[in-house]
């Protein structure tokens, strides 16, 4: 688990592309802090597993869903990503609860200033929208954001200037695809619902219902 709070911008060194697959190559520093095989590191929002490090850089192994449902497969030698270690218990939760499991991508269709603020509109799919909320959290390249604007469409944040100094997003442009991933809570609600809307027996979720389905005691 991880909280959408950049800890490091990582240089992309080398990518090895297979078929479907790739090894990348990051370098970084600070997340490489106490670094073990098998750890987690949040890369542009995707959790990846560290197969291999060395002072200043770790590689990941990067499987064809990631790339297929993900802007990782756009990256270049050179490139730059945001990055954060896992999450430790007992550490601050300063964003919000980000599994690192992307929904899918949206592309950036508007940059705009604002005074001290910079806005940022994203073109998705509903089926990603749908869970989006006004003043909800989304995970946008691993970035915990506060929704400003939402609609079947877009979504829309508006992005402080301590964001901009310590992320990649400001270096994307109009035209770029993001990594997006949803608050992890109306999934997990919708997952619940859906098996009781589809039982015919009984369709009205009452106090009975909810009793003879175990969510009661």
């Amino acid at each position: 688990m991880f909280t959408g709070i950049i800890e490091e911008i990582g240089k992309v060194h080398a990518i090895i592309k297979s078929t479907k697959s790739a090894k990348i190559n990051i370098n970084a520093s600070k997340v490489l802090q106490d670094i073990k095989i098998g750890d987690s590191i949040s890369t542009n929002g995707v959790c990846l597993t560290v197969t291999e490090y060395s002072p200043s850089a770790f590689v990941v192994d990067v499987m064809a869903e990631t790339m297929r449902k993900s802007s990782l497969s756009q990256l270049n030698p050179g490139d730059e990503v945001n990055l954060e270690r896992a999450l430790r218990v007992g550490d601050r939760l300063g964003g919000h609860i980000v599994s690192g499991h992307i929904d899918g991508t949206g592309i950036i269709t508007d940059i705009g200033k604002e005074d001290n603020a910079i806005w940022v509109t994203i073109s998705a799919p509903y089926e990603l929208l749908k869970y989006i909320i006004l003043k909800g959290s989304i995970a946008i390249d691993g970035i915990s954001l506060t929704v400003a604007y939402v609609d079947d469409k877009t979504l829309k944040v508006s992005v402080i200037p301590h964001t901009r100094e310590v992320t990649t997003l400001f270096k994307k442009k109009v035209g770029d695809m993001v990594n997006l991933e949803c608050d992890m809570v109306g999934k997990y609600i919708e997952k619940l619902l859906k098996p009781m809307e589809t039982k015919e027996e009984k369709k009205v979720i009452d106090l009975d219902y909810l009793s003879e389905n175990g969510f009661l005691t």
